[in-house]
Parts: C-alpha cells; sequence; structure tokens
C-alpha cells in the first residue's frame, strides 16, 4: 500500500515521542488523578452551585461530572484553567483521610453533597473509606493514587478540552450532568504533541470524511445509529465481504444465511436473555398477556443460536467435523443514544460471523488455523501495529456461564496458541465473553489509539446448553466444542477505523471508484466510453467525468475524491489508442495502450 506524504510526516511525527496512556505509566496516573481533583476544586470555587459527581481518568487524560444550573461555555473553561494554574502554584499538600462510614456521611451532608452519598453507598462493606484533601481547601471521597503536592503537577502540561452531556450511572432517566474532559502530562511538549494528534484525528474523522468521500450517511427519520450506504460505501463493504468470502472458501468455509429476528426462548437457552437482556431491542409480543409471559420475537443481538440450529438439524457423524459455518450477519444493539458514535458504534452492524463445531481433539489445530486467518486479514488491510489480548473470566465475578473445568480448558487452548504462535499478548481479566473466553486482537492506529478488530472465542456452554452431539468413532454421542471468530468484528466499525487509518486514501484494491477518465471535452466523450467499458469488462471500478469543466478542475476533484488513477483522453491519445495516467501518489504514469494499462491494474486488484 502506498503512503501519501503527509501520512509519512505524521508517522514520522508519532514516533519520535511516545504518549504513554495512564494504566502504562503510574505516575501519569497520579498527576490526572490529582489533575481532576484540582479541576473539581476551581470549578466549586468559580461556581459554588456546582455539584461534584465522579472523576476518573482515562486514556489520556481526566474528566469530572458536574450538575450545575448553567452550562459550561468555552470562556468557562478558560477560568477554570486560570484557576487550575492558581491552585497548582500553591503548592497545597495532597493529603489523604480514612474515616469511618458514619463521618464521611456526616461530611457530605454538612457540603449538601447528595452524589457523594449515593457514592458512598456504593462502597461495599469492609472497604476503607478514604478521603483526599487539597490542603484545607476542599475534599472529595476517592480512593487514590495522587501526587504528594499540586506543584507536582505541571501548569503548562495540562488543558481541559470540551464539555459533553452525561447522565448520572449512564441512566437516561437520572440527571443530567455536564462532563469537562481534560488531559494532562509530565511536559508541555507531550501537551504539544497531544492536542497535535486531536487535530489530525479531526481531519482523519471517519465520519466528516465519509461525508465528503460519499460512503454513508445517517438520517433523522432513520433513526441515530443506523448508518444508510451510498453506492461508493456499499462497495467498499462489498470489496471488503468479497476478499474474506474467498479466503473463507479456501480455508473449507459453508456459507449460511439466518434470519434478523427469532422467538425470545432461542436467546433463553443460548443465556443472552439473561445476561444480555438490557443490550437487546424490547421484545414484540402479540398481546400483553403474552409479553407477561415473554412470548414474542426479539431482533437478534447475536447469530450464534441461529448457526447453532442449523448444526443441530441433523445427527453428525466425528467424519463431518470440523464444520465450519460463515455468514456477513446483521444484529441488533440497544446501545444507548449518548453512546453512539458514528460507524464505531452503531445499533445495527454486520458481523463476519462464523462458529465452528470441532472435535475435542481438533480445538488446537482449528484454533491456530483461525488465528492465521486473521492474520492474513490484517496483512491485506496494512494493519502491523497490534497486540492480542487475552480475555478471561474474572474468578470473582458470577456473570459467567459454566464450569471452571470447562474454562481452565478453554484459557488454557488459547493460551497454547498464542505460546505457540510467539504472539506477543496480554491477560485481560474479566473480559471474556459470559460463555467462553476470547483472544481479542487490539490495533493500534496511525494516531496512536487502540481498537478492538478481530476475535476468535472458545465455547465450551453453548454446546451443552443446546445439548449438541456427535457420533464418534466408538459409536458413542459425545459433545464438540464451538469456536466463534470474527476477524473483522462489525463490519461498519472496521469501515470507520480504515477511513482514519488511511485517511480515505484507501489501497487501489479496495478504493470505491479505483479510476477516473478525464475527457478534456466533450468531443473525446466517445473514446472516454470506450475506454470505461474494457476496463470495466476486467473489473475495474472506473467512472467517467463528463462535467463540462476544465481539465485543471476534473483533476483537482479527482484529487479531492482521493481516486487513485486519472486517465486523461483527447485527441492524441484517441488517435494513438492509449491514455495519459496521472496516479495520486507517484504523478505522471506515461502513456500506455489500454491493454498495457489493464495489465497494471489488475496486478495492483490482485496485490502482485
Amino acid at each position: 500500500m502506498s503512503q501519501s506524504p503527509e501520512a509519512a510526516q505524521n508517522s514520522q511525527a508519532n514516533s519520535t515521542l511516545k504518549l504513554l496512556r495512564t494504566h502504562e505509566s503510574p505516575k501519569l496516573e497520579r498527576i490526572r488523578h490529582t489533575m481532576s481533583h484540582v479541576m473539581a476544586m476551581a470549578v466549586q470555587k468559580l461556581f459554588p452551585k456546582a455539584q461534584v459527581t465522579i472523576g476518573p481518568t482515562t486514556d489520556y487524560g481526566f474528566y469530572y461530572d458536574f450538575d450545575n444550573p448553567d452550562p459550561f461555555t468555552p470562556e468557562d473553561l478558560n477560568r477554570i484553567k486560570k484557576e487550575m494554574q492558581a491552585i497548582i502554584k500553591k503548592g497545597l499538600p495532597v493529603i489523604r483521610e480514612e474515616v469511618s462510614r458514619e463521618e464521611a456521611k456526616r461530611r457530605i451532608q454538612a457540603l449538601g453533597e447528595p452524589y457523594k452519598l449515593e457514592i458512598l453507598d456504593s462502597i461495599p462493606e469492609g472497604q476503607p473509606i478514604s478521603l483526599y484533601h487539597l490542603g484545607d481547601e476542599w475534599w472529595d471521597l476517592c480512593a487514590g493514587p495522587h501526587v504528594d503536592n499540586t506543584k507536582d503537577l505541571n501548569p503548562k502540561a495540562f488543558d481541559l478540552l470540551s464539555v459533553a452531556g452525561a447522565y448520572w450511572r449512564g441512566d437516561e432517566t437520572k440527571t443530567q450532568l455536564q462532563r469537562i474532559y481534560g488531559t494532562a502530562w509530565e511536559t508541555p511538549e507531550e501537551l504539544k504533541e497531544y492536542k497535535r494528534r486531536l487535530e489530525e484525528a479531526k481531519l482523519r474523522d471517519h465520519r466528516k470524511l465519509g461525508k465528503e468521500l460519499g460512503l454513508f450517511i445517517f438520517a433523522d427519520e432513520v433513526g441515530p445509529g443506523l448508518p444508510l450506504w451510498t453506492p461508493k460505501g456499499t462497495i467498499l463493504r462489498s470489496t471488503l465481504e468479497d476478499f474474506l468470502k474467498q479466503e473463507q472458501i479456501k480455508r473449507g468455509y459453508l456459507p449460511v444465511v439466518t434470519p434478523h429476528i427469532a422467538r425470545v426462548d432461542l436467546f433463553k437457552i443460548s443465556g443472552h436473555w439473561q445476561k444480555y437482556r438490557e443490550d437487546m431491542f424490547p421484545m414484540m409480543a402479540e398481546d400483553e398477556q403474552a409479553r407477561a409471559a415473554e412470548q414474542g420475537f426479539v431482533m437478534k443481538p447475536m447469530n450464534c443460536p441461529f448457526h447453532i440450529q442449523i448444526y443441530k438439524s441433523e445427527l453428525r457423524s466425528y467424519r463431518d467435523l470440523p464444520l465450519r459455518y460463515a455468514e456477513f450477519g446483521t444484529v441488533y444493539r440497544y446501545e444507548q443514544s449518548g453512546e453512539l458514535g458514528g460507524l464505531t458504534r452503531v445499533r445495527g452492524f454486520t458481523v463476519d460471523d462464523s462458529h465452528l463445531f470441532v472435535r475435542p481433539d481438533q480445538l488446537d489445530e482449528e484454533f491456530l488455523k483461525v488465528v492465521d486467518l486473521i492474520l492474513v486479514v490484517f496483512e491485506k488491510l496494512q494493519l502491523k501495529d497490534f497486540r492480542a489480548r487475552l480475555s478471561f473470566r474474572d474468578p470473582n465475578s458470577d456473570k459467567y456461564l459454566g464450569s471452571a473445568e470447562d474454562w481452565d480448558k478453554a484459557e488454557n487452548a488459547i493460551r497454547r496458541a498464542v505460546e505457540q504462535l510467539s504472539m506477543p499478548h496480554f491477560e485481560g481479566i474479566g473480559e471474556a465473553a459470559f460463555y467462553g473466553p476470547k483472544l481479542d486482537f487490539i490495533f493500534r492506529d496511525a494516531l496512536d489509539r487502540e481498537w478492538q478488530l478481530g476475535t476468535v472465542q472458545v465455547d465450551y456452554q453453548n454446546p451443552q446448553r443446546f445439548d449438541l452431539q456427535y457420533v464418534a468413532e466408538d459409536g458413542s454421542r459425545q459433545r464438540p466444542v464451538m469456536i466463534h471468530r470474527a476477524p473483522f468484528g462489525s463490519l461498519e466499525r472496521l469501515v470507520g477505523i480504515l477511513i482514519e487509518e488511511y485517511a480515505g486514501d484507501f489501497p487501489f484494491w479496495l478504493a470505491p471508484e479505483q479510476v477516473r477518465i478525464l475527457p478534456v471535452s466533450d468531443q473525446y466523450l466517445g473514446y472516454a466510453t470506450q475506454v470505461r467499458d474494457q476496463l470495466r469488462e476486467h473489473g475495474i471500478r472506473v467512472q467517467i467525468d463528463a462535467d463540462s469543466d476544465r481539465l485543471p478542475k476534473k483533476i483537482r476533484n479527482a484529487e479531492k475524491a482521493k481516486i487513485p488513477f486519472m486517465l486523461i483522453v483527447g485527441e492524441q491519445e484517441q488517435a494513438a489508442g492509449t491514455v495519459s495516467v496521472r496516479q495520486r501518489h507517484g504523478g505522471e504514469g506515461g502513456s500506455p495502450t489500454v491493454t498495457e494499462l489493464i495489465a497494471q491494474l489488475e496486478q495492483l486488484n490482485s496485490g502482485t
């Protein structure tokens, strides 16, 4: 994949300064946590009616939620920032005080802070109640950690970024608060680089580029979180799908198609209704009696129960396994409106889903084959900077189905795979699905942001819950193991990530419009049409700019649309049966014949 000069320059800038996430640096964690307290103190000093709620760290900063009668303005953020700098320069000691629950309640009531009372009530019995003081001027309930003194914070290495709405406890039925986001660093240089990346992120924003490139839209009449794909966007999706379908055919996957809705009972067996109900769209029932009895249909949040039914439709032999069912299946999640974000968080999305039914002795081999497929996908998409996360259960949580023995077997299979492949990995305790552990691939993009893409899951629970069987070689009935896998994950999310990773400048094989023909005048539209038809016969995605604009404007329009190849045709080209090639990256490309050009473009399409 060719890289634009702008992208190359940005990559060099990114590599010169490492910006650590909060969890990667204990020092930054203390800085950012303390800075959130300094911000809350400044807000309450300037806005005495403001009540504080929670103020955690984020990957690159912090936020605090406030209940304030009036909305915060950009001018207010400037005032708050100046007050924070004054607090930092005071050199206030940061003091931890441990108190009884009763004493904490008494002090909170004296302040008239009802949100703090709710936070206090949510602290489990037996857990220490700690307060953190900024000198003798301000305090809040907090578990820490913090710096020792506000002078340990750099007044030139933080900034307040934005204000957003947030519901208390994330519940739309509760009070809407105002969330102030900030960022904090050890040095002004780190702050400057972080803000540069924020600006670059705005330029790469897939919502902005998606609109400019005509890939997808959202319509109020349709509803939030429900993208509509234009012809160009649909071509982009279809190209990704076709690539993966071909790779799956090579590996023995069998295509299936399943409905968008099913009876509630199906998801009761799988456990989704009990464990996932809040994220599902409401049940559709014929009447109130049926609704009360939970007899109705729901839009599917997952494809796996459907594939299980196909497996279960006939008795399988050990010779039939492994069975690999694959579907680009659209699923639906009732995401809260405040959590939606372009294509990366939507309510209806398509998963490149597959479910493998394997004998226990086939598990390790099949798991490695799935990982190999995911690595092939990443190589094709030029996604190189990723780590594997072993998403395991939290033994102290009760959200997981099945026995500890089954979970140990599943987790050990994943661990064996990454060790055999010598793959960089880390464990994410508590990140497992409720029915099984996962191997998740965490990708770091051009702006150093992390995204989860491909996933592979080992599942002993659904085969038990649905009583899946196969006839073993000795004639006995045995239970298969399931592997869930999705190299893309959500197709919508992947497209959003790729738009930002490539800055809309897709590699040739993926570009919705690969070639644009630019006739120098209407006189040469006939020849342009002949060239277009020849290219289309060979699978090249090509359009003609038939507008009456002058050639320089047509070139600018094609460059703005990020078209990889422009073919200029005029009197000379028509007479010689050639085209004048102009590449988006690479400048002039000579004047090949149409046949020569087709051979060149076919090589680019095949990746050779």
